[in-house]
């Protein structure tokens, strides 16, 4: 006879496991507004633990003064960044389409600008030309910009959605913020796990998230504006966008944001323009480079023990599968998976030395 306790413990597990899967239905709609409230809430807890002391007892008025904070300092410049980057990519693909940007004249001059050793082996193998490379490389090109106006003109589209979810966004950031003290720990002890790996998964997830934000966003968007900056200067159109293209690649490990400044570079030098080449390269070695060296150890303080290599497939795969938002999903899934697999190699390390005899017990196989 089935014990009735195991029965009725199975068909609560059962029913948490549907009405689980019935929520994140409801709420997928909402998931990234849902998940960047709660990497703000994450992110901005010292600050409104700063206001809660010098307002003891009130949670409401320092969990609203730190959502004004955020408000002000962080969404409204990127709204407005994002304003001018799209604006900036309108006017570039109009350009393009126009025939005023033509990226096969421009890899036709590179092409005669490079020395006889270098053109003779592209000759060779088929590129001296450059056709299919123009082509394939101009349409790519197209296509991006086509892409990119076509998402802005879609979030124009559904500007209600977008409001929306933004509303959303802020308003569970402020009951994370004001109650984060008593969610954490209720989570924490709702998890069947012991209270030793409940700590350091949710530790490790709370890193993991300071870290990409703080260490890769931040460093990122430093990166770009510097980047930015630098085009501008050299009289490149459109350098707030290629500043963000930089800012992008920049959470890229190894090849960052000299993908998009090293080809600049080489373009510049090799249609003649000596000076704006020498600028973008002392650029984005001496300054653009060092950012991320000198700002990264500040910003992140501690090693989230994640590979390079592997940051940068679940990074890719993150932006693949989540958009914007597996820029933070992909490196938190990894290293969770991470330190998952650490503390069961722990755990079975440790049973085994308490219990030497148990893996040299012979079996019986009812042999």
């Amino acid at each position: 006879m089935i014990d009735r306790r195991r029965l009725e413990s199975g068909g609560l597990i059962a029913f948490l496991v549907l009405a689980t899967l019935g929520l994140m239905l409801v709420v997928s709609s909402f998931a990234g507004a849902l998940l960047w409230a709660v990497l703000a809430a994450i992110l901005f807890q010292s600050l409104f633990r700063w206001l809660l002391a010098r307002w003891p007892g009130h949670r409401n008025r320092a969990a609203a003064t730190t959502l004004l904070i955020i408000l002000v300092a962080v969404i409204i410049p990127a709204l407005a960044i994002a304003a001018m980057v799209i604006d900036q990519t309108a006017g570039v693909y109009a350009r393009v389409q126009s025939g005023q940007i033509d990226f096969a004249t421009y890899f036709q001059q590179m092409h005669d600008a490079l020395p006889q050793w270098v053109q003779r082996p592209l000759d060779r193998s088929g590129l001296g030309s450059f056709d299919r490379a123009q082509a394939r490389i101009a349409e790519g090109l197209r296509n991006s910009f086509r892409s990119i106006a076509s998402q802005a003109l879609s979030i124009g589209r559904n500007a209600a959605a977008f409001l929306l979810a933004f509303g959303v966004g802020l308003y569970v950031t402020y009951f994370l913020l004001r109650d984060g003290e008593t969610l954490a720990p209720a989570i924490r002890d709702a998890l069947p796990l012991e209270r030793s790996v409940a700590d350091r998964l949710l530790g490790k997830f709370v890193a993991v998230v300071r870290a990409t934000v703080k260490g890769s966003v931040v460093v990122g968007l430093v990166q770009g504006a510097l980047g930015a900056v630098t085009f501008w200067i050299v009289g490149l159109p459109a350098a707030l966008l290629w500043g963000l293209l930089m800012a992008l690649m920049s959470l890229l490990p190894a090849v960052g944001p000299a993908i998009v400044w090293v080809p600049v570079a080489a373009y510049l030098l090799a249609t003649g323009a000596v000076w704006q080449a020498i600028v973008v390269v002392v650029s984005g070695v001496a300054v653009i480079g060092l950012a991320d060296n000198i700002l990264r150890p500040i910003l992140v303080g501690r090693d989230t023990g994640i590979p390079d290599w592997l940051v940068l497939v679940t990074t890719l795969g993150g932006i693949e599968v989540a958009g914007l938002s597996g820029i933070v999903v992909g490196p938190l899934v990894a290293a969770l998976f991470i330190a998952g697999w650490q503390i069961l190699t722990e755990q079975r390390r440790g049973h085994a030395i308490a219990n030497p005899d148990a893996a040299d017990a012979p079996r019986d196989d009812g042999g």
